[in-house]
């Protein structure tokens, strides 16, 4: 069994009010995020000592400059560099360093301030801009258009194999106020709404928007005198680059450490409560399911057919909408899923709660280059 997390405890989570657009910079998104997540820990700034932030308008500022701007002195820091992966990255970078006593109170956090035209605008990286942009591949959408029809042709998914997910979702968005699309989608709604670029049609694609989502990871020193509930990280992984020799591959890595994953956590798929993904489309929600082992290769569809997704049913899935409904705001789209775990596990999500929640999964997936993403992220959280 791999070493674990011990000692490690999740005691606050943060979000801010997610929006089309915003006056606020993205500094100023941060530190509300920071806020929030603090004062749901029973923490303050003063006791932070340990910091990372991933967003993709931050530049020039770092992780380093934010201590300046929050007033706050660290002895350890994470740039997030990993896209939709960071969060969750960070959170087991930041529990590794908890355990070896170089930090007590870290917040893990990520946002940015974006709409749709600057996020089209966004600087890319050299995959993207020097070999995809001149043949005007639509950034992200271009992308994931061929992974889903190269999936479909695989496996035989249908686009009413995706409407199924994403119509429960939408389902479970309309239970939560911070959402940004909360208005009732039929499978009719999903199919005949405007291709954005064949097969995806419009609410396959996320809307891009402005807000932050923090956690807080504390020692097991400073959780002791904390009257908040109290979780742990049970057991996680990342993986970058994956499969090297295919710049096409479904996968990002999920099934190399998710056997790891499990045994280290002392549960598999099937103890779930819930599980949120990283859903900046569906075909990829379809491929986390399967490379975390909820499902076979091509199995996912059938998987949804049978344990639906919203809130009321067998297995839960983004229980706040996810990016689809509840919006994505840049790299904090890597964090809304952990944001809605930690608020599902300690009871606090109100309509959409899970009942009883005890247990869930979390992951993430980012960096997209030529032809697919590069990171994959996951954990498993449970309520101590």
């Amino acid at each position: 069994m791999s070493p674990g997390y011990e000692g490690v405890y999740v005691v606050g989570a943060g979000q801010t009010k997610y929006e089309k657009r915003t006056e606020k910079t993205v500094q100023r998104l941060i530190w509300e995020a920071t806020d929030l997540a603090l004062r749901s820990a029973g923490l303050g700034f003063k006791d932070v000592d340990g910091l990372g932030v991933t967003a993709f308008t931050l530049g020039p500022d770092n992780v380093t400059t934010m201590t300046e701007h929050m007033g706050i002195s660290c002895r350890w820091l994470f740039q997030g560099l990993y896209g939709g992966a960071s969060g969750i990255s960070g959170m087991l970078q930041a529990a590794r360093a908890i355990q070896h006593g170089d930090a007590e109170v870290v917040v893990i956090v990520a946002a940015d301030a974006f709409d749709v035209a600057s996020h089209m605008s966004m600087n890319r990286n050299p995959g993207q801009h020097d070999y995809m942009g001149p043949w005007g591949y639509g950034a992200a959408n271009g992308i994931f258009a061929m992974h889903t029809r190269l999936y479909m042709k695989e496996f035989g998914a249908t686009p009413e194999d995706f409407g199924r997910l994403c119509v429960a979702q939408r389902e479970n968005a309309m239970l939560n106020p911070n959402a940004l699309l909360r208005s009732r989608m039929t499978m009719d709604d999903y199919l005949n709404a405007r291709q954005v670029a064949d097969p995806l049609r419009l609410y396959d694609c996320v809307l891009p928007c402005c807000g932050a989502d923090a956690v807080v990871l504390v020692s097991e020193a400073v959780a002791s005198r904390l009257s908040v509930p109290k979780l742990r990280i049970l057991g996680g992984g990342e993986m970058h680059n994956y499969p090297a020799e295919d710049i096409f591959g479904f996968s990002a890595g999920w099934e190399l450490f998710r056997d790891r994953m499990w045994s280290t956590a002392g549960v598999g798929p099937e103890d779930m409560d819930f599980v949120q993904l990283y859903d900046d489309y569906p075909v990829m929600e379809f491929v986390q399911l399967e490379g975390m082992g909820f499902a076979p290769r091509g199995g996912a569809g059938e998987l949804v057919r049978k344990k639906g997704g919203t809130v009321r049913d067998a297995l839960p899935i983004n229980t706040g909408g996810g990016q689809l409904s509840a919006g994505q705001c840049g790299a904090s789209g890597g964090m809304i899923g952990v944001y809605e775990a930690v608020t599902q596990l300690r009871h606090e999500a109100g309509d959409r709660q899970v009942p009883g929640a005890k247990v869930g999964a979390v992951s993430g997936y980012g960096q997209v280059s030529y032809g697919r993403g590069l990171s994959a992220s996951a954990c498993v959280l449970g309520r101590e």
